[in-house]
């Protein structure tokens, strides 16, 4: 493991805050280290193993696919790409997919489409989009000008214009930029993950709505942590009763391999023409492979299965003396200690136990289908070192 550490820091950009662990094998939600030691991964890569590690039916899909055509440019068809595009549409009602390979790529292409949208039918200076502050909406240049939290925009000046941002849970605050500015879109995430698992309220949510609706306003949800069954639902916005115009969506798509989709609905569907966008990866042949053998196992049954280990985690650890609150939605849950959160991490790493912060929360990301005995027994570690 020294070595591997002292290859990372001598060729490896200093981007990341690692723990001092060397993953080397992993299987459903149990993980080994290089010295063999085994944890309960609660993070599944930051919501990406749905399913946990290297799942049979996931890894099959993807093999098969790799022996037939790896790879394959957008200027010819592949069946993979097609048909995780019409399961999306099926399922959420949308009209159109485009595929990209993160993230943040799933929402520059939602900035993208709205700005076209909005500048074809009201105008070009009608391009003001507007987020939330506390979002987090990712790292690329124009994402992280969207996300609102001041001190991911400190050393990257000037950033994107067009972008404004409001308080969560502030109707008002949308209606009085209105008076002011141009808008083409708002972008929400129904539960604020790295802003600390803080979900948005109903009443809002619907306000949100209502508003985009009768001012002709797209309303584009960002389910890159909330989506693919993540909330209890197979997207989070599934839990307010509104259907979005634009849906951007990866991480536990793929089940582990890189992919990024961004859904259009009625109004932006045929919004983007030949030459307006692209991605050399995007669609690609394997990932969308894996990506259709996760949608099409992301039913009621299991759907209903996060619900209840959602539950569980919420009793378990909202109870605990130890800790202040707990917040989320289905198996995307902060746990806020009474300690800092990262000792308490750091603690759980230890004791067998992988899990991830969000701001002074603790956060839980486990597979949807993880065990319900891993999951007790990591519950009772997190509950204890939350005490210690």
């Amino acid at each position: 493991m020294a070595n591997i550490m002292q290859l990372d820091s001598t060729y490896i950009a200093g981007t990341y805050a690692r723990f001092p662990v060397q993953l080397v094998s992993g299987k459903g939600s149990l993980v080994w280290d290089a010295a063999g030691k085994e944890y309960i991964d609660l993070g599944s890569g930051i919501a990406v193993n749905g399913f946990g590690i290297a799942d049979d039916a996931w890894l099959k899909a993807v093999t098969e696919q790799l022996g037939r055509l790896p790879h394959a440019s957008n200027l010819y068809y592949t069946e993979p790409c097609a048909q995780l595009a019409a399961m999306l549409c099926q399922r959420t009602g949308m009209k159109k997919v485009f595929f990209g390979n993160s993230g943040a790529e799933a929402n520059e292409c939602a900035i993208k489409a709205a700005r076209k949208y909005a500048a074809e039918k009201h105008g070009p200076d009608c391009c003001t989009i507007v987020t939330l502050v506390n979002s987090f909406h990712g790292r690329t240049l124009t994402t992280l000008s969207a996300t609102g939290q001041d001190h991911y925009h400190e050393l990257y000046q000037p950033l994107t214009p067009g972008f404004a941002h409001i308080p969560a849970g502030d109707i008002g605050a949308l209606i009085e930029l209105a008076k002011t500015t141009r808008i083409s879109a708002v972008m929400i995430e129904c539960v604020q993950g790295e802003g600390g698992v803080v979900p948005l309220s109903a009443e809002f949510v619907t306000e949100l709505a209502e508003f985009c609706a009768e001012n002709d306003v797209l309303l584009a949800v960002d389910e890159v942590q909330t989506g693919n069954g993540r909330s209890g639902q197979l997207y989070a916005y599934m839990n307010y009763g509104i259907q979005p115009d634009i849906v951007s969506t990866a991480k536990g798509l793929g089940g582990g391999l890189p992919i990024g989709a961004c859904l259009l609905g009625e109004k932006v569907e045929n919004v983007l023409g030949p030459g307006d966008h692209g991605s050399t990866f995007g669609g690609n042949p394997a990932a969308c492979a894996g990506a259709v053998s996760i949608l099409e196992r992301i039913d009621d049954a299991l759907l209903e299965g996060v619900k209840a280990r959602s539950a569980f985690i919420f009793e378990a650890l909202g109870s605990a003396s130890v800790v202040e609150s707990v917040s989320g939605q289905g198996l995307m849950i902060g746990v806020k200690p009474v300690k800092p959160a990262r000792e308490v991490v750091a603690k759980c790493i230890e004791n067998g136990v992988l899990c991830l912060t969000a701001k002074d929360r603790v956060r839980l990301l486990p597979a949807l289908n993880i065990p319900m005995p891993l999951l007790q027994k990591a519950v009772a570690v997190i509950r204890d070192a939350c005490a210690e």
